[in-house]
């Protein structure tokens, strides 16, 4: 198998494993401030991740610390606009006095799936990332709405997968609402994504299979199994052969 793939994890939020986490990925999501962590955090993430030659990249979130971010609520193009330029900038910041450079850009929960589905909050996140560094990688869905709006404005797009996530038939992830949300065990998991790679698809909750197109592939940090999900995932994508690395960002 001659494939390469990169492995991210949404870090800076408390949960105690980064540490190790950061010796198995390729990329790390920091968040932001708006869901979990704080000026501190953030620019110790940074920093931890900038010395492990691990990619830096944004988390950014809806203002929402008491759901962690992951309760779905109105809003509107102009406030996501701004919640996005406000985070992206503070974190630049950050990692400009860390010594870090911002590599790429992943919006969180909430955020992330309203705006894979909702074009006008797809167009308010890629107008911020433009507006503020034009040559970050948006990490986003395969043919959501994300993805098409980073596209119309030559934003750079890196398709995402989920490896701790079960997948609804339409493509989107199945709502942690719901008790099959999750997929607990790291092995199987594993393999599902050396399916996707090799076969460019992914069986949904009802057993049909649905296309997907694995460029970057996610771990939640915050999971209790986080750990034992990455450790198993690298050990068989090495064992396949697979390059595992961070993407490049644009000149």
């Amino acid at each position: 198998m001659n494939l390469v793939v990169d492995l991210n994890a949404d870090l800076g939020e408390g949960a105690g494993f980064d540490e190790e986490i950061l010796s198995l990925v390729t990329s790390a999501n920091i968040a932001c401030g708006f869901h979990a962590g704080d000026p501190q955090s953030i620019f110790d993430s940074i920093r931890a991740a900038h010395e492990r030659g691990v990619a830096v990249g944004a988390h950014p979130s809806l203002n929402d610390r008491v759901n962690f971010g992951r309760t779905e609520k109105e809003t509107d193009a102009g406030e996501v606009f701004a919640l996005v330029a406000y985070q992206l900038g503070a974190f630049q910041a950050l990692a400009h006095a860390a010594g870090a450079e911002v590599r790429h850009i992943k919006p969180h929960g909430a955020l992330y799936n309203m705006a894979s589905r909702n074009g006008a909050l797809a167009d308010a996140i890629t107008h911020a990332v433009l507006a503020v560094d034009r040559k970050l990688i948006l990490f986003a869905p395969a043919d959501s709405a994300l993805a098409h709006a980073a596209a119309a404005l030559n934003l750079q797009v890196l398709y995402e997968v989920f490896a701790d996530r079960n997948y609804m038939p339409d493509g989107s992830l199945v709502p942690r609402s719901r008790p099959d949300a999750l997929l607990d065990d790291p092995v199987a998991a594993a393999e599902r994504i050396i399916r996707m790679l090799v076969e460019g698809k992914v069986s949904a909750i009802n057993g049909v299979d649905i296309p997907v197109q694995p460029e970057t592939v996610c771990v939640h940090g915050d999971a209790p199994q986080a750990v034992a999900f990455v450790r198993a995932l690298r050990a068989r994508l090495e064992l396949e052969d697979v390059m595992i690395a961070a993407p490049g960002r644009n000149p």
